[in-house]
């Protein structure tokens, strides 16, 4: 969760949404250190794709590059320039940065954890998965 870069044709969504379930891979703990409430509400809540031009606006990435060349030359760039610092501070730095969301996402997954556990049966679950690979809209019913 460093330093995000974009290629100008890269897509963004928490999707999970669309398939019935609580995001859980860590989205919905590590994305409020990085987004607004209203944008991470929008991302989650509705499950679409946004632009790379848009993830740039809202602070999920640092900077849109033109293409995937472009964009790996820019991440080599700046990380030959973080290279140039001293790496015992740099390390400080990234140790002091990271220390004050570990315990914050690690319960967090705990706890969307037991959200999950608790809608592995539901009919929602089931027809989510079902709609996407029969590749039509989901009629969900809250069951």
């Amino acid at each position: 969760m460093d330093i995000r870069y974009a290629s100008a044709d890269a897509k963004f969504s928490v999707r999970e949404v669309k398939l019935a379930i609580v995001a859980d891979v860590g989205s919905l703990a590590r994305l409020p250190l990085i987004l607004n409430d209203g944008h991470l509400r929008e991302l989650a809540l509705t499950g679409r794709d946004i632009e790379a031009a848009r993830a740039e606006k809202i602070g999920l990435v640092n900077d849109v590059y033109p293409d995937a060349d472009a964009t790996l030359a820019a991440a080599h760039a700046t990380a030959a320039e973080i290279a140039e610092n001293p790496p015992l501070t740099v390390h400080g730095i990234k140790d002091v940065l990271d220390q004050q969301r570990i315990s914050a996402v690690s319960e967090s997954l705990r706890y969307v954890a037991a959200w999950n556990a608790a809608f592995l049966p539901s009919k929602d679950l089931t027809e989510g998965i079902s709609a996407i690979f029969a590749k039509r809209p989901p009629q969900f019913t809250g069951e």
